[in-house]
């Protein structure tokens, strides 16, 4: 009976998680043309976002789940007055920008759209500021994220190339979780660990 027992030990990270988060974790953004693209992006999909204001049936999904509630320093979603925690305030800058299927596309092995890793990122870039700022601290700059942008492009974008998700029955969205969860997590001041932790939930969400 002493040799039916099952093994306590934590077993190694898979290589490619333990590879999305030392990249996330101490890869420096200095090329210009990425931070330039990156900006470019940022404004299209904001216009996506804006012009999805303008139909009821998106509209309708954005705002506090519980009516006429409002988080101090909560996160702005750009076009309304609502100020929502970070999680909604996720949900809703994404809904905006996905809602017309106008944003970016990457078309590889497997599809995407990139820049719907915005949902996240805005929301807690903007979440960060608002407390700091609150707090006599200096708010997050557009570097910040910009270079986000270029991380979550770089992971979705390299895992799509030979990885067919759909195939296996995945929708793609599963990307953008990977990605949002590995920079958010750093955003939120993250170790290493506590990034490829999450990077490895995001898998399992599936």
């Amino acid at each position: 009976m002493s040799s039916n027992f099952d093994l306590n030990v934590r077993p190694d990270f898979d290589p490619i998680i333990s590879e999305i988060a030392q990249y996330v974790s101490t890869y420096q953004i200095n090329s210009d043309l990425a931070l330039s693209t990156a900006r470019n992006c940022l404004i299209d999909t904001i216009g996506c976002g804006l012009l999805a204001l303008q139909f009821p049936a998106c509209t309708k999904m954005l705002g506090p789940i519980v009516k006429d509630t409002y988080v101090p320093d909560g996160v702005r979603v750009p076009g309304t007055d609502y100020k929502l925690d970070p999680v909604k305030g996720a949900f809703d800058i994404g809904c905006m920008v996905r809602w017309l299927d106008y944003n970016d596309t990457w078309l590889a092995a497997e599809w995407g759209h990139p820049s719907d890793n915005l949902g996240a990122i805005l929301s807690i870039c903007d979440f960060i500021s608002q407390q700091n700022i609150a707090n006599d601290k200096e708010p997050l700059l557009m570097r910040t994220v910009l270079e986000s942008m270029v991380m979550a492009h770089e992971i979705q974008g390299i895992l799509a190339l030979e990885n067919s998700f759909n195939k296996v029955g995945l929708d793609h969205v599963v990307l953008v979780k990977v990605a949002s969860t590995a920079v958010v997590t750093k955003l939120l001041g993250g170790t290493l660990n506590q990034i490829k932790d999450a990077v490895s939930q995001a898998w399992v969400d599936g």
